[in-house]
Order: C-alpha cells, then structure tokens, then sequence
C-alpha cells in the first residue's frame, strides 16, 4: 500500500546517502505543476555538505535522486558533489 505524506511534514528532515554520509538537512521542496522537481537541502553544521561546499549554504538534489522518504530521507551517492579537498583532517 503507498503511504501518502505531506511535503510540509519533510521540512527539516535529516538527509543521509545510501551509503550512509550525513548529508544535511531539508530546507524547501522545489515543485512544477503537479509533481516534486527537487529538494533544497542546507548544509548543517556537522554534514558532509557543509565539509565539501564550505561557505555554500546548500545543494538542490533532483527528486530522481532520492531512494527513499521516511523518519530520514535517502538519496544517491551521486548526489554528492565532487570533493577534491585533503581528508587529513
């Protein structure tokens, strides 16, 4: 049975990858005439966005791109913007 829930009840929802990257949060939901076109997500402070974008306050993930809506929300790996940075923190 498909469950329905409200656009309004995935703001501020915790964004992960599939393979399993704290992504950010949800900021706004990005609509055409009748369907979700994409996901404005912010990057919170200890996300894996906010390491890659830096002072960048977000991304916008095309809704093909995510897996999976529930208490979290899971997008694809290739969401993910490249990230040429040193990981010797």
């Amino acid at each position: 049975m498909l469950k329905m829930k409200k656009i309004s009840d995935s703001y501020d929802m915790k964004v992960f990858t599939d393979t399993g990257d704290y992504f950010g949060d949800i900021e706004e939901s990005i609509l055409t005439t009748n369907k979700i076109f994409g996901w404005r997500v912010k990057a919170s402070k200890n996300s894996f966005l906010n390491k890659v974008l830096g002072s960048a306050k977000g991304v916008i993930v095309p809704h093909q791109l995510v897996k999976s809506v529930g208490d979290i929300m899971i997008i694809s790996k290739s969401a993910v913007p490249s990230y040429s940075g040193d990981d010797d923190e």
